[in-house]
């Protein structure tokens, strides 16, 4: 007998299940009852529920709620400054059994290698890892990256199993402009499913970005902007990451007639999160608390978002499709005490079976050796764009101050909360430094400094002291990228992430405990920011209004175009 008919045997009860999940209820995620009975599995899918069946193996879920596997829906595996296999080992537990990833970070530093990597490394993971693929390597003509990606380049790596579409396209002004280069990508995946990027877009500019075949969007952050483009036919992925926290804003929005259109993602979000709070568990708990109903948060973190993204094989507990099956303690509490991704019980030993692929992008800081004069900013005009940080939010505000040069200098003034900010090319390409002026990080003395510096991923630095940020920004060389404070010409602290400048060899457990000494490292600085190393990171992606900076200067993200050097 074949696997197909003994699947079709097992359901029915003529011969014993492979798996039996026993004593649980079932969350209906359709009409939202609670179902008794066994849940009977064979192999990797769901072949009975309701009813009582015998098994090779029972496992007593007494007093638990068996929900579907959680999707995440978009997300960068490079932000959680991990590899692929400590992130499955970190998330996976939490009952995250599928994540739809976009690659993008170190395809901007070594291209489609990249991209390999993340499709191998797919192969051998307890949790499904969907590879996107990337869209926008580099974001726009506005930065410097490590590769550049074509419509041609995308086509050599499309028929992976892993794939399901193209990656969030950021680059939204060539779509609705009808960029050449913007259409080639199009086209390639005319028809098939293309992820969205298209913060505070509205009207006709909108329309025009989803007429391009575009049907989801994760950059949503109030709900008057969510409302208009689920109106206008888009699934909204409601997204809380470490920085950019738009749960809160868009909660009202997510009710029971809402829900089949919406879902959950985490775009970025790093393990000493994920440590504190969770991943898609604490959303779900977040949302409940506030007043979610429990079948629309439960619906939008696992069935909308298996049928936004055409995976007609997972997002219910039902005969025929995986096993992707978490056991909660309860709904408002959505711990996790079993997980079983396609049939298979997570834990250690499933842990340790797991194929391997060797790390790339080794040795790929190639900047400049740098001195405490390459901070400067001159200008003669008092006149003067600051970047103004919204803590919990990627959008930034454009601010003008005025600023009096002295010596020749625009110097930062910690009285103020004006602090110079840097990004320094790092690929070996040009060498290019540029510097300007942020508002909001509270930073009084020394310097801290990144290779994870969205979404090129050059060097960015920010400080008070020109001589402290040379000195962080020549450490990250030494150690191939990663995060460092430096404070009176000492490193204070510092977190390697060797592979691509992106993430660390290590366990998530070390990376986390290294980031708790890295924040408090911050806060000697006087940084009030919670999450200060990827708010840095963030400031420097062109994509996102409304000021940023790149290596090649100060960029107004309204009007895509660069202001100051």
């Amino acid at each position: 007998m074949d696997q197909f008919e003994r699947r079709i045997a097992q359901a029915r009860g003529d011969m014993p299940a492979d798996l039996v999940l026993r004593g649980g209820q079932v969350f209906d995620l359709v009409t939202g009852a609670m179902i008794g009975g066994d849940v009977a599995i064979c192999g990797d899918r769901i072949v009975g529920i309701g009813a009582s069946y015998e098994a090779e193996r029972i496992i007593d879920v007494t007093g638990l709620t068996l929900v579907p596997g959680f999707i995440d829906t978009h997300l960068h595996v490079e932000s959680s400054l991990v590899t692929p296999f400590e992130f499955d080992r970190c998330v996976t537990p939490r009952g995250v059994t599928t994540a739809i990833c976009d690659p993008h970070e170190i395809a901007n530093v070594i291209g489609l290698d990249g991209i390999r990597y993340f499709q191998a490394a797919s192969e051998h993971l307890l949790m499904d890892l969907r590879v996107q693929l990337s869209s926008c390597v580099p974001s726009t003509d506005m930065e410097t990256s490590g590769a550049e990606i074509l419509a041609d380049d995308i086509a050599r790596v499309m028929g992976h199993p892993s794939a399901i579409g193209l990656a969030e396209f950021m680059n939204y002004p060539g779509v609705i402009h009808r960029d050449p280069a913007a259409m080639d990508k199009l086209r390639l995946f005319e028809g098939g499913h293309i992820d969205g990027h298209c913060p505070q877009l509205s009207g006709r500019d909108l329309n025009a970005y989803i007429a391009a075949g575009i049907r989801t969007e994760h950059e949503a952050t109030t709900a008057d902007e969510a409302l208009e483009k689920l109106r206008k036919g888009m699934r909204v992925l409601i997204r809380e990451g470490s920085v950019s926290k738009d749960l809160d804003a868009l909660q009202p929005i997510l009710t029971p007639a809402t829900s089949a259109y919406l879902c959950l993602c985490t775009d970025d979000r790093n393990p000493l999160d994920i440590g504190e709070h969770g991943h898609l568990d604490y959303m779900i708990r977040r949302l409940i608390s506030l007043g979610t109903e429990p079948l629309a948060a439960y619906r939008a973190a696992s069935l909308s978002a298996a049928e936004a993204f055409g995976l007609k094989d997972r997002g219910l507990i039902a005969p025929g499709l995986r096993a992707d099956i978490v056991a909660i303690d309860s709904l408002e509490g959505c711990n996790a005490q079993l997980v079983l991704t396609a049939g298979r019980v997570v834990d250690d030993a499933a842990f340790a079976a797991r194929g391997h692929v060797a790390p790339v992008a080794r040795q790929s800081v190639k900047a400049p050796q740098v001195a405490a004069q390459d901070f400067r900013y001159t200008g003669n005009r008092t006149e003067t764009p600051v970047i103004g940080i919204l803590e919990g939010k990627i959008i930034t505000e454009h601010l003008t101050i005025d600023i009096d040069p002295q010596d020749g200098d625009k110097r930062p003034d910690p009285a103020r909360d004006l602090m110079r900010i840097a990004v320094i090319e790092r690929h070996g390409r040009n060498g290019n430094i540029a510097t300007g002026f942020v508002k909001g990080f509270g930073i009084a003395r020394g310097a801290i400094a990144s290779t994870v510096c969205h979404d090129h991923h050059n060097i960015a630095v920010v400080g008070a002291d020109y001589a402290d940020m040379a000195l962080a920004a020549n450490r990250l060389s030494e150690i191939e990228g990663g995060f460092v404070v430096a404070l009176n010409g000492q490193i204070i602290a510092e977190l390697p992430l060797p592979v691509a400048g992106l993430m660390s060899l290590e366990s998530f457990e070390d990376v986390r405990d290294r980031l708790v000494v890295l924040r408090d490292a911050a806060r000697s600085l006087d940084v009030t920011l919670e999450e200060p190393f990827l708010q840095l990171a963030f400031l420097a992606l062109p994509v996102i209004p409304a000021l940023k900076i790149t290596d090649r200067g100060m960029v107004d993200v309204t009007k895509f175009e660069i202001i100051a050097r």
